[in-house]
């Protein structure tokens, strides 16, 4: 196991070094991210470098049996280079340059930035790939976390030479865009600009070409930087820190691209429900390179900074939310960061070593993890019965205005996902193309966008047995964000047993709800299809003004298997009750039945991880017998392997 995080010395005089060293020891610390925002002293002006006082710490460290994580120092470009060269700034929708004085002030598309950075993460990796304490590299840091998009220049030209390779000719592109919508049609690909700010709705075809740019020159930025290391010498694994349910990047497209997944992963512990949506993080960080352990590269050891209000962690919650993800399959622990800064806008963001020094109860739950996790063996998780469907080129299609209501996708997945947390259901995520052997029920909210390669691998699943749940925003576009000939789900009415005709939109006030069994009332939101049976039935129905009767849930057998379909959007209750009608059915059980829905369970090969995620005490009935979890405690089961 790794235990550790972001060291930033350069903010100390060397006299802290080693007494940092020293105490990262006593903390049980074996890793440290290096040098992540340090481009400004590394290269204090263009090709004049400064490395006398990185190698001092990297000897400091290497003497304490303290590995390196080597960054690249690029995420925060010093100010002599956006004064000799302002037009790397990124450009936003209104065609406002952003300023330096902050970070991420780069447009990814920018030559000299691209240049300037790969020169940099080049000499660092002829400097330092042979140094023994080097364990891995690091590479920018949270790409898009501050600038989701770019609208310079410099992203005009990238952007159409993009579009020049995807469509080959301007008349494909016109015709995968629909130009002849508001007169639209292109002449040439140099008639082409981002979706800058616009009288009306932009181009949707168009915007959904920049989401899959943007993601797409974040990665040919972070693979220019990586190709200079391995060409300098670097042989250690090479990664960059995702951000969870990130939506301006494909990260199932940039997990094929990083030896080793990292996330970083802040829950509010203002909210008591916030560590089911760090496990959602941890469960996709596990899913979107299975069999391979990942990195909780940052979390907070106590309260962060940049929320309006930031409430500290709760005695224990430390520990409980780190074996969380633990159990979910991370052979590293890592915080932002090692030592509290005394200056600049984080100065308030907790540390391992905080401010206050080491007389703090965040000290002493950092060390006590800290001798925890040390000697533990990389966990094995298995993937669970249920998989959740998630597709970020299908998140983008829906993240536009003009549908019939506005949907978070984001939110749609969560609440998918909280209803299966609580019912202590392990889940993975897929692609609607992976692989669905072994999993028994598939979730596939809001599958807006299916391409044709989707949707065949979803039907033959579901006819060799498995059970599909699906929900409105079901197969309507293709992968251009166009309709299909031949009206809605066309690819899916066989599974689904039918199809919607017309949409309705739907507000709180508009007083719809659905009826499942002895649930009572469930409120419907966004949307309502007026679906049309075939082969299907009735599962339950709506209830409102001028809707009442009409079908919201819909069963199918399809082959060896069953759909159920939602005609409209539940919260996270609601989805729980569609659950508790499809998981019987489909065998699925939870990893430990009876445990109160705050209480965790997640499944090993070899053991069984049980985390008390409450400020409350739990009486609970494991397989070895009655316990009684204090609040935020932690057991870890041991089970004989499973195959």
């Amino acid at each position: 196991m790794y235990y550790g995080g972001d060291y930033n010395p350069e903010q100390w005089p060397e006299p802290v070094w080693l007494e940092d060293a020293r105490l990262m020891r006593e903390a049980g610390v074996n890793l440290v991210s290096l040098g992540i925002f340090a481009w400004a002293r590394l290269e204090p002006a263009e090709g004049e470098y400064d490395f006398a006082w990185l190698d001092r710490v990297m000897e400091i460290l290497h003497g304490h049996d303290i590995g390196i994580d080597l960054a690249t120092a690029t995420a925060s470009p010093p100010p002599w280079l956006t004064m000799s060269y302002p037009d790397s700034r990124p450009v936003t929708a209104d065609g406002v340059p952003l300023s330096q004085g902050s970070r991420q002030h780069f447009a990814a598309t920018s030559p000299d930035y691209r240049r300037l950075a790969v020169a940099l993460a080049g000499t660092l990796g002829e400097r330092y790939a042979t140094h023994p304490a080097v364990r891995m590299w690091h590479v920018n840091n949270e790409y898009a976390c501050a600038v989701h998009a770019d609208h310079s220049d410099h992203a005009v030209a990238a952007f159409r030479r993009w579009l020049e390779a995807r469509y080959g000719t301007v008349a494909a592109l016109n015709e995968a865009w629909g130009t002849d919508f508001w007169a639209q049609r292109y002449g040439s690909f140099a008639e082409v600009v981002t979706p800058r700010r616009t009288p009306s709705s932009p181009n949707p075809s168009a915007v959904l070409d920049f989401r899959r740019f943007t993601s797409d020159s974040y990665l040919e930025l972070y693979l220019a930087e990586r190709d200079a290391l391995r060409a300098a010498g670097a042989r250690q694994p090479i990664t960059t820190n995702f951000m969870g349910l990130f939506p301006p990047l494909d990260y199932w497209r940039w997990a094929q691209e990083v030896d080793v997944v990292a996330d970083d992963c802040y829950p509010d512990p203002r909210d008591p429900e916030s560590f089911r949506t760090a496990a959602l993080a941890r469960d996709l960080m596990r899913s979107l390179r299975p069999g391979q352990p990942w990195l909780l590269m940052e979390q907070a050891s106590n309260a962060v900074q940049w929320r309006p209000n930031n409430r500290a962690k709760a005695p224990g919650q430390l520990a409980a939310l780190s074996e969380q993800a633990v159990a979910r399959g991370a052979d590293g622990i890592l915080f932002f960061q090692w030592r509290q800064s005394r200056a600049g806008s984080e100065k308030f963001h907790s540390a391992m070593l905080p401010h206050a020094g080491t007389e703090t109860r965040t000290w002493r739950e950092v060390v006590a993890l800290g001798s925890s996790l040390a000697g533990r063996p990389a966990p094995e998780p298995v993937r669970g019965q249920v998989a959740i469907v998630l597709d970020w080129e299908n998140s983008w299609a829906l993240d536009q205005p003009n549908l019939p209501g506005t949907v978070d996708h984001a939110a749609v997945i969560t609440d998918w996902y909280l209803a299966l947390h609580r019912r202590h259901v392990q889940v993975s995520f897929v692609r609607p193309t992976d692989d669905l052997a072994g999993f028994a029920v598939v979730v596939a909210p809001a599958l807006h966008l299916l391409t044709g390669a989707g949707a065949a691998n979803l039907a033959t699943w579901v006819a060799g047995g498995g059970t599909l749940v699906t929900t409105a925003y079901t197969d309507l576009v293709d992968e251009h964000d166009r309709f299909r000939d031949g009206g809605f789900a066309t690819q899916l009415r066989e599974v689904l047993g039918g199809h919607p005709v017309d949409f309705d939109g739907l507000l709180p006030s508009d007083g719809v709800s659905v009826t499942l069994g002895d649930a009572g009332p469930l409120p419907a939101g966004v949307v309502l299809e007026d679906f049309v049976l075939t082969t299907g039935t009735v599962a339950a129905i709506v209830d409102g003004p001028a809707v009442s009767g009409s079908p919201a849930l819909v069963r199918n057998v399809h082959g060896d298997g069953t759909s159920w379909h939602l005609t409209t959007f539940l919260d996270a209750e609601g989805n729980g009750q569609v659950l508790d009608l499809v998981l019987p059915a489909a065998g699925v059980t939870p990893v430990l039945p009876g445990l109160p829905p705050e209480v965790e369970a997640i499944e090993g090969r070899e053991r069984i991880t049980v985390v008390n995620q409450s400020p409350q005490a739990h009486t609970v009935l494991l397989p070895d017998g009655e316990r009684r979890l204090a609040p935020y405690e932690v057991v870890h089961l041991v089970r004989r392997a499973q195959s």
